[in-house]
């Protein structure tokens, strides 16, 4: 791991070789200048499996997929909102479990190799459930769900690879840790606003299940990064104790999750994404069914989606250009304050208050997705650079997927909470009188998350957050890689 004097002087050094260009030209060819960095100090093939793993497979696959998803469920198994709802929560089973593969991934080698094997998994997982999405004529809700749910899985799957990946350049290269995830961000960002563009058009062109099969694209990609990704292959030996391998890295993810300065941001990631309900599937049932709605079009919902990709990237242009050196702390307890009032946007768009002021629907809703995605972007990057600085070397991967897990757990109880707050208030395929009570509800129990601000550490976030103690290696006795940090040395530290 860099040493933070070190880590300085390298970016000194960076920056005088690369002086900031300036004007219109200058402009353009920035973030060429910087990928081409990103791709000399980490290597190309990282940055192609960034841009495909989280722009092709996550943001333009999850983008199409989201609204074929949605009409799916309305238009061929016939679903109440408050019931997709909770469905689309089961569908993120997969990411709850996410340290499952990250403890696969980091413990168990396949033909040499502990990430490009499971890549190849990923993309052909994706692939197989969204044929049969597509080429059955008249699937079982049970089976319906089971082939969403491996989908989901061979999402997960690629998500944790890359995502240890990334955590063991973050450890290698601290002071990359914020250009990787901006970079993670601004492919996601840019890979769901082309593909919630085309999403409307497809649906409406081929159907929900058309749209399925051209999601079997994305998930062949993945395979291609299994087979592109530099990766040095595993000794005979990291083959043996494989078992003994799993029971250690289980213990010193324990061990790393029970020390004040990791489990507290684990605290507060969760209940900042848990109280915040979603009732998103309530307010697209009201957008295409509510007789004094708007009744948007495919295309339409499509295209309203897109325009909240593009608020995402401009949160992650945010992020990365003037906030990503700035505390934690400070940045979420603002964002967290217009993440709340973001929210009401919504209700002026229910009580059709929009209309009195002559503002037409659509142009509102686009308004409305932009400016909830950015801000919701924005929120979410310091909480993943955050995540990253969380990992000890040697079980980054294994980790890092719990840490995402725990999201993923407060994403589902968000869906869940927000499921059973749709269906006691009533809110149904064609009854939406109280849709703005539930919008209100959600709305305030966002800012609710600054009360617990005091959990994030207040550290720079240039610098690493765990003690020496926590990320020292022991030469000759790593799990796998000369590189990686021996997991002993966090179980003796209980």
């Amino acid at each position: 791991m860099e040493d933070p004097e070190e880590n300085v002087h390298v970016v000194a050094q960076r920056q005088e070789k690369n002086p900031r260009k300036m004007g219109f030209w200058g402009l353009l060819t920035s973030p060429i200048d910087w990928l081409k960095m990103l791709c000399v100090e980490l290597h190309w093939s990282f940055v192609l499996g960034v841009v495909i793993v989280y722009g092709i497979s996550q943001g333009l696959g999850v983008g199409l997929s989201r609204v074929s998803t949605q009409y799916y469920m309305k238009d061929e198994q016939k679903m109440q909102p408050s019931e997709a709802q909770v469905y689309f929560g089961m569908i993120q089973i997969p990411w709850v479990i996410k340290p499952l593969w990250g403890l696969f991934t980091d413990t168990v080698p396949i033909l040499g190799y502990r990430r490009r094997p499971y890549f190849f998994s990923a993309g052909f997982i994706g692939i197989s459930s969204m044929l049969v999405l597509s080429l059955h004529k008249r699937l079982h809700l049970a089976f319906a769900m089971f082939s969403l749910i491996a989908g989901s899985a061979g999402i997960a799957i690629a998500d944790v690879t890359i995502d240890a990946c990334v955590t063991q350049n973050s450890i290698s290269h601290p002071s990359l840790a914020g250009d990787m995830q901006s970079l993670c961000g601004l492919s996601s960002s840019i890979g769901a606003l082309i593909g919630f563009s085309l999403s409307g058009f497809f649906v409406h062109l081929v159907g929900p299940k058309g749209a399925f099969g051209l999601l079997s694209i994305p998930s062949g990609l993945v395979v291609l990064v299994g087979m592109l990704l530099r990766e040095s292959r595993v000794h005979n030996s990291g083959y043996r104790r494989v078992s003994e391998k799993l029971v250690d890295a289980g213990k010193a993810m324990w061990t790393t999750l029970k020390f004040r300065e990791v489990w507290r941001p684990c605290l507060y990631m969760y209940l900042s994404l848990a109280l915040a309900l979603n009732i998103h599937e309530g307010m697209f049932y009201w957008y295409t069914e509510s007789k004094g709605g708007p009744s948007f079009s495919q295309e339409v919902v499509g295209s309203i989606s897109a325009i909240g990709a593009v608020g995402s990237l401009f949160g992650v242009l945010i992020y990365q250009n003037f906030l990503r050196n700035k505390p934690f702390r400070g940045i979420l307890f603002w964002i967290q304050l217009l993440y709340g009032a973001s929210g009401l946007l919504d209700l002026v768009l229910v009580l059709r208050i929009n209309l009195k002021i002559g503002v037409p629907d659509y142009f509102f809703a686009v308004i409305d997705a932009a400016i909830s995605q950015m801000i919701g972007r924005i929120k979410w990057m310091p909480l993943l650079v955050l995540s990253s600085k969380l990992c000890p070397a040697g079980i980054e991967g294994t980790f890092f997927a719990l840490l995402m897990s725990i999201d993923h757990v407060g994403l589902l109880s968000s869906s869940s909470a927000g499921g059973l707050l749709l269906h006691i208030l009533k809110v149904t395929r064609t009854q939406f009188d109280n849709l703005w009570v539930t919008i209100l509800i959600r709305s305030l129990l966002r800012i609710v998350p600054i009360g617990f601000l005091f959990l994030i550490p207040k550290s720079d976030p240039n610098l690493s957050i765990l003690s020496t103690e926590m990320m020292r290696t022991k030469k000759g006795t790593s799990v796998f890689e000369p590189e990686t940090v021996e997991m002993v040395s966090l179980i003796n530290s209980t």
